[in-house]
This record gives C-alpha cells, sequence and structure tokens, in this order.
C-alpha cells in the first residue's frame, strides 16, 4: 500500500502540506490522531504538532492489541495514517498561551502486511463505497443523532435528572438547554460542520441537531465528531450529553435517522424518479428492498446495546415493523417529502446513536446494494398507522418485527452472509464475540425491576 500522503519524489502532497501549513499558522500545539474501535468508541493517540509531517510521511505507531476488538498480543504493531481532509482545530481547547489542540481522523495499517487494517471500522466503509463505485454510485448520508441532557450528582457524577422539562420544539422557560446547544452548534461550525437546525426533541432533556448530508465517509466521520463535541461542550455547562439510546423508561427513547441517497458519476440522483408515484426510481426501491430483506441483521449493527432494544418498542415513535411507507413514521423506512429531485431519498429510521457509524453505514449499504444486484422487488408502501394493526393485520399486510433483543439480532446476523460480508470476516468475529458476552452479562443480571417486583412478593 503507497502512502496516500507522500508525492512519488518522498514529498508531502499538497493537502498534508496544507494542513501543516495550518498548523503553524493557527498556533497549533499539539494533535489528537483519531479512530475507532469496533464498538464506534473514539480512540486517539495526542503527539505534539511537530510531528505532524511525520505522522503525513511514516504514521503514528500504536499497540493494537490493547483497542476492543483488533488484534491478539503477538499481532500489535498498527500504524495510523491521517486523512488530511479532517483536520480541525478543537473548539473547546484554546489555551490561555494562544496555542491550540487539532485532530486528524486516521486509517489504520497493519504493519505486517502494510495494508489497510481489516479490523478498522473506517476501512470497512469504505470498502461499503469501493463496491457502490463498481455500480457506478458515490453515496450520500445524514444522518439525525438524538442525545440527552443530564444533570450531575454532588460527586460530579451523570444522574438521569433532566435539566429541563420542554417537549418537541419547545421555547423556553419550558427548554433550558437553547444556550447549551447554541454553543454546541459554534463548535461544530468551528470544526466545519453546516448545521441546518436545531431543538428539543419530545422527550424532557432530549435535542437533535441536524448537519447536512455528506458522502458517507465524511457523514461517518462528522457523527464520530458529533458526539464527542456535544459531551464535550455539555461538559462545560455542568451537564452529562449521553447517546444511549433509552435512558429513561416510559419516554421516548433516542434514535439516529440515517438518509440515504445514491448519485450516478455525472452529479444525478439515480433514487429520483419524476414519473414515479413517489418520485423513487426503480434503484431506490430496489435498494429499500434490500434493507427490508436483512433489517433483522442490520439491526444488530445499527442497534447494537442490550438497552437499544428497550427503545424498539411500539408506543415511543421507533419503528419496530419491517415496512416502508411515504407517509408515516411508523415503518422502518420512510420517503420523505423532497423539494428538487437532488433531495430525492430514503430514511432508515432504525438506527440508533450509540453505533459506530461506519459500521452501520457499511452494512445498510451493502444492504441496499444487495437489493439492486438482485434485482428485489420493493412491497407496496405502508400509509396506515402500523402501531395500530393487531397481529393478524400485520400478518394480511405481510409485516415482520425487528428482532426483540440483542440475543436475536446477533442470531440474524450469523445468518446473514450479506450483512457479514459488510463487515468482513476479522469484524464479524470480533463484533459477534464482543455483543455475545454483553448479552449474556445482561441476561445473568438482577436488575432493581426484578428485586423490587419480586423480593417481597415470592
Amino acid at each position: 500500500m503507497t502512502n496516500p500522503n507522500v508525492t512519488a519524489d518522498g514529498g508531502l502532497t499538497a493537502a498534508a502540506q496544507e494542513v501543516v501549513d495550518e498548523i503553524e499558522a493557527n498556533n497549533v500545539d499539539f494533535l489528537r490522531l483519531q479512530f475507532t474501535d469496533i464498538l464506534g468508541t473514539v480512540k486517539n493517540v495526542s503527539v505534539p504538532a511537530t510531528q505532524a509531517e511525520k505522522a503525513f510521511t511514516e504514521g503514528i505507531y500504536f499497540d493494537g492489541s490493547s483497542i476492543e476488538g483488533f488484534v491478539r498480543i503477538q499481532e500489535s504493531d498498527m500504524r495510523l495514517t491521517p486523512d488530511p481532509d479532517t483536520f480541525a482545530i478543537l473548539p473547546w481547547r484554546d489555551h490561555e498561551d494562544g496555542t491550540a489542540s487539532a485532530r486528524l481522523i486516521c486509517d489504520v495499517v497493519d504493519t505486517s502486511t502494510g495494508e489497510p487494517f481489516a479490523g478498522d471500522p473506517r476501512g470497512v466503509l469504505k470498502r461499503a463505497l469501493d463496491r457502490a463505485a463498481e455500480h457506478g454510485f458515490t453515496v450520500n448520508a445524514a444522518p439525525e443523532p438524538e442525545f440527552f441532557l443530564f444533570e450531575h450528582d454532588e460527586d460530579g457524577r451523570a444522574t438521569t435528572k433532566t435539566n429541563d422539562a420542554g417537549g418537541y420544539f419547545d421555547l423556553a422557560p419550558k427548554d433550558l438547554a437553547s444556550d447549551v446547544r447554541r454553543d454546541i452548534i459554534y463548535g461544530l461550525q468551528q470544526m466545519g460542520f453546516e448545521i441546518e437546525a436545531s431543538h428539543h426533541e419530545v422527550a424532557e432533556g432530549q435535542h437533535e441537531i441536524n448537519f447536512t448530508y455528506d458522502d458517507a465517509l465524511a457523514t461517518a466521520d462528522n457523527v464520530a465528531t458529533f458526539r464527542s463535541v456535544v459531551r464535550a461542550i455539555a461538559a462545560q455547562h455542568d451537564l452529562h450529553a449521553t447517546f444511549m439510546p433509552k435512558p429513561i423508561a416510559k419516554i421516548n427513547g433516542s434514535g439516529m435517522h440515517t438518509h440515504i441517497s445514491l448519485f450516478t458519476e455525472d452529479g444525478v440522483n439515480a433514487f429520483h424518479d419524476d414519473d414515479d408515484e413517489f418520485n423513487l426510481s426503480e434503484t431506490a426501491k430496489q435498494f429499500t428492498a434490500g434493507m427490508l430483506e436483512h433489517a433483522p441483521a442490520l439491526a444488530a449493527v445499527a442497534n447494537p446495546t442490550v438497552n437499544s432494544y428497550k427503545r424498539l418498542v411500539p408506543g415511543y415513535e421507533a419503528p419496530v415493523y419491517i415496512a416502508w411507507s411515504d407517509r408515516n413514521r411508523s415503518a422502518l423506512i420512510r420517503r420523505p417529502a423532497a423539494r428538487v429531485p437532488a433531495a430525492s431519498r430514503v430514511e432508515a429510521r432504525f438506527p440508533d446513536p450509540s453505533c459506530n457509524p461506519y459500521l452501520a453505514l457499511a452494512a445498510l449499504i451493502h444492504a441496499g446494494l444487495d437489493g439492486i444486484e438482485r434485482g428485489l422487488e420493493c412491497p407496496d408502501p405502508v400509509r396506515e398507522n402500523i402501531y395500530e394493526f393487531d397481529e393478524a393485520k400485520r400478518e394480511e399486510y405481510g409485516i415482520d418485527t425487528l428482532p426483540t433483543n440483542l440475543g436475536a439480532a446477533i442470531d440474524a446476523l450469523e445468518e446473514d452472509e450479506v450483512v457479514m460480508d459488510a463487515l468482513g470476516e476479522h469484524v464479524t468475529g470480533n463484533f459477534i464475540k464482543a455483543k455475545r458476552q454483553e448479552y449474556d452479562e445482561y441476561r445473568i443480571d438482577v436488575s432493581q425491576w426484578e428485586l423490587d417486583r419480586y423480593l417481597e412478593t415470592f
């Protein structure tokens, strides 16, 4: 594998040199080189900014055996290769002496082969995009990660006490976090985000900030960055931000509705068709059919925690029924209204913000492309409220449901060759191992609910 940051004559590429110049111009003294583990946790190594050129030309080495799901101890040497397109000044790291810190998102290289590491989630997504490119498509995506803001206790630990009693689109005084969202938006804008809107969500203490769609790789990078920025700036307000899907029982949980579209090489939206009733092309319908067919296995990746399935229950605006609609939000996939052809897209409503964005997008893309490659026929849209269907009516419409727990989702993943191929053998094996362990720990734990209900009853 050639170094993408080095020219044929051994110098830095224009993009890498531009970053080095920006580091000097902005008086950056430290660089955070970031990547994610298989579970989606952002990891980083901090290096003096004087090492920037070396990071680009030689990479930075680290012990991969210490990272969740990477490699065994005897295979530990990994190398980080920074992507110059991801350079950003960290908005919460301005120092009193005028210096600043910055970050670069990195790809992971296996030093034993010199090739991209099979366990790097960013590499998994790149392989999915390569598959789309073989069909002549680029992939655009736009997620909507929701989050809660909670107060700390007297010891500084996170609680589940919300700092407001607001609801959907509420204003102050019910919404007490508008200033927090404003500061988060300022921070995101400083890091290059284009923000479209922000608002209070349905549940107390729940919020959403929308940023514009981008190509799928940049979008996954943005989700990882978004979560870090939200947490850091919330902490400055003495609040804890969490992307846990269902932190409080009996209220709405947090989703990450994900909009996807394919564009051709000449910039035409392959999902749009003026002559179709729904303005969706046959390509879009086949892509949708692929996601619907693989939905049970996709849930393991897009809803990867035991807590995810506390959100995926009827009655709290989270979709559980494997169907699509051009109108209502009770279906798993929705065709949002589009004002112009370029905006035609489909929206997967089941992912939640606890997922690894690289793996979730890769799995969704592979599932959709499988629908295109096999010419799958998309079922008719369901325009009625599926939440109001009884079991007989769902059976009449042929509507199945998502797995009801993480264990069942992992079972579905193990039976789905397309989604496992999307992740690759290395990631699939380690992901399933980690999630089986998580689910087993959950199954044998005795919850406070059980103690309250049974301890004095039996």
